[in-house]
């Protein structure tokens, strides 16, 4: 009885070792044998905005609620739209540029997909 796991593409039991890979003689897929789950780490990178949309780089957020700025006086004000955000990992996971103010960091938790 084979131990090796299934092929992740095809679900196909006849996967064989290949040097550092693993290979599915079925569809051709080819794996590292020390690889996690597949899509294990993009599950976790799911970023919601206050609705519960997904975000993704690029995407354009309103702003939901009064936001202070951090060592001024500024404030983003609600509804204003943020155009091409970037979504990185930490407590502030989206990068942008405001108009107005510039580049800054905001929770997803504040804004809403437009």
């Amino acid at each position: 009885m084979s131990t090796l796991p299934p092929c992740p593409k095809c679900q196909s039991a006849y996967t064989y070792e290949d040097g550092q890979l693993l290979v599915c003689p079925e569809c051709a897929h080819e794996w590292s044998a020390s690889a996690e789950a597949p899509g294990a780490g993009e599950e976790a990178k799911v970023i919601r905005d206050a609705v519960g949309n997904t975000l993704q780089d690029g995407d354009t957020v309103s702003v939901i609620k009064d936001l202070k700025v951090k060592g001024s006086s500024l404030v983003v004000k609600v509804g204003t739209k943020v155009k091409g955000i970037r979504l990185v990992d930490g407590d502030h996971d989206i990068d942008c540029k405001i108009d107005g103010i510039g580049a800054m960091k905001l929770k997803s938790e504040f804004v809403k997909k437009v």
